[in-house]
């Protein structure tokens, strides 16, 4: 791995927020083009003279940012399309429901604590009524006559807290034709409830949905569980993975004749990781609501929440004597014994703090993409990744680095590429990356604030060698 540096072409400017961006080609078009979608629900492209708007759900979207100082996670928050989108006009949304606020699951931040057991085994309990907000997958299709409208609702997801509900969250599988949907751990911190380990629960999962199944017509029930769906519904799903914290995306990259899967976990308190795996076995939903306690072993497990990365999860506290200076303690230590053996290790990891020479101290992974294309020497055949921004850099930046899998599938570092272009005294903060189809461009999601109200604010670029 070498050393590299890229410019930025601007491709879009003074847009809300994108968390999406991928290509496709519309039906009755002749050409691939660009979308955008933003977290506030807007869904751009780029047409022949510039920016067009594909939709706007903003009124199907949960007002953003109002008890936060302007921060938010939720927003729309998933766009995929069908593989046969050009034929058949079907694209499919996750987004977080307007009028579906609640109080949230707890009254209080979450902060785990080894001297206080009960603290390390909550449930989450009245989920009915203790809840922040509804998430939804629809399904919708490009009309004839250019109108997109909705088709139906695949899933009405209840989540506990604001945060963490994953972002470029829908994608398809080029093995099994499915949708893919990752979900976060349902937000917090350290997740209190533990339920990107419970294999019933739909939090801090890789899903797969069969859309080729329609199960009903009518809306499905608001759930949390996998066995509170009814059986048509769960015959359409299988689950690929658990103890997500919280990811951007999952990303396919074709090797010979099978495909690298990589994903990222967004770090708590110390460490960013990318996993790759290619060999899985999906459980299918039905056989888990039957037998909770079977043997998953089949399902990749990232090791979250007793694992944060290629650590143990640790809770930071100040030195008494030196509040500069602080200790790490373990927090889940029995989970982290019972999932040493049978977690998946990360490809790389970096950090929050970290001062060796040509790294960076990282805040949260935002985007992990397979890069195929060979205009960017160096690059073809890695994984990109992106930070949201680099501590200590002022004004703001974002950081954009890659890592690639070593032939015997080892752990691997990574290097930082550096950025030949000029953002101005604005911060430039690093929220999405996309390609296109064939993963041969690559297409970087920048934000001029880290709150979701600061109106058009953002951009998209084309990274260029």
């Amino acid at each position: 791995m070498r050393k590299l540096k890229v410019g930025l072409r601007p491709i879009a400017r003074n847009i809300n927020l994108p968390t999406v961006i991928k290509t496709a080609v519309i039906p009755g078009d002749s050409m691939e083009r660009l979308f955008i979608a933003t977290q506030v629900g807007e869904i751009f492209y780029i047409g022949d003279s510039g920016l067009r708007l594909f939709l706007d759900i903003r009124p199907r979207i949960i007002k953003l940012g109002a008890s936060r100082g302007g921060y938010d996670e939720r927003g729309l928050l998933g766009l995929a399309f069908h593989p046969e989108f050009y034929y058949n006009g079907l694209f499919y949304l996750h987004y977080s429901a307007a009028g579906t606020q609640g109080p949230g699951a707890l009254p209080d931040s979450f902060q785990p604590n080894p001297c206080d057991p009960p603290s390390l085994n909550l449930r989450w309990t009245n989920r009915e009524t203790q809840f922040d907000h509804i998430d939804t997958v629809e399904e919708w299709v490009h009309l004839p006559n250019g109108e997109p409208r909705k088709r139906r609702t695949l899933l009405h997801l209840r989540r506990p807290f604001f945060n963490h509900n994953g972002v470029n969250s829908l994608t398809f599988s080029p093995e099994t034709g499915r949708l893919v949907l990752t979900t976060g751990d349902g937000g917090s911190g350290f997740d209190p409830f533990n339920l990107s380990q419970d294999n019933l629960e739909i939090a801090g999962k890789i899903i797969e949905i069969d859309v080729r199944k329609n199960p009903s017509n009518g809306d499905p029930p608001i759930v949390t569980r996998f066995d509170e769906l009814p059986s048509a519904i769960q015959a359409t799903l299988t689950v690929i993975a658990k103890g997500v914290r919280n990811i951007p995306g999952i990303s396919y990259q074709r090797f010979h004749n099978q495909f690298i899967k990589y994903a990222g976990n967004v770090g708590q308190e110390l460490i960013e990781s990318i996993f790759s795996f290619t060999h899985y076995q999906p459980v299918p939903v039905p056989l888990l609501a039957q037998a909770s306690s079977m043997n998953t072993k089949g399902l990749i497990n990232f090791g979250w929440r007793g694992w944060e990365g290629g650590l143990p999860a640790l809770v930071p506290r100040a030195c008494t004597e030196n509040q500069a200076l602080d200790e790490k303690i373990m927090a889940f230590y029995q989970e982290a014994v019972s999932l040493a053996s049978c977690r998946l290790h990360p490809l790389t990891s970096y950090y929050h703090q970290d001062a060796r020479a040509g790294k960076f101290a990282g805040t949260a992974l935002t985007g992990v993409q397979a890069y195929m294309g060979r205009n960017i020497p160096g690059l073809t055949g890695s994984v990109v990744f992106t930070d949201f921004a680099r501590k200590y850099s002022k004004p703001v930046r974002g950081a954009l680095a890659y890592t690639s899998v070593k032939p015997n599938g080892k752990q691997n570092d990574f290097h930082e590429i550096q950025i030949d272009y000029e953002f101005g005294n604005q911060p430039a903060h690093f929220v999405s990356l996309g390609t296109d189809l064939n993963q041969t461009r690559l297409f970087l999601g920048v934000y001029g604030s880290a709150r979701v109200t600061d109106l058009n604010q953002g951009g998209v670029f084309e990274i260029l060698p």
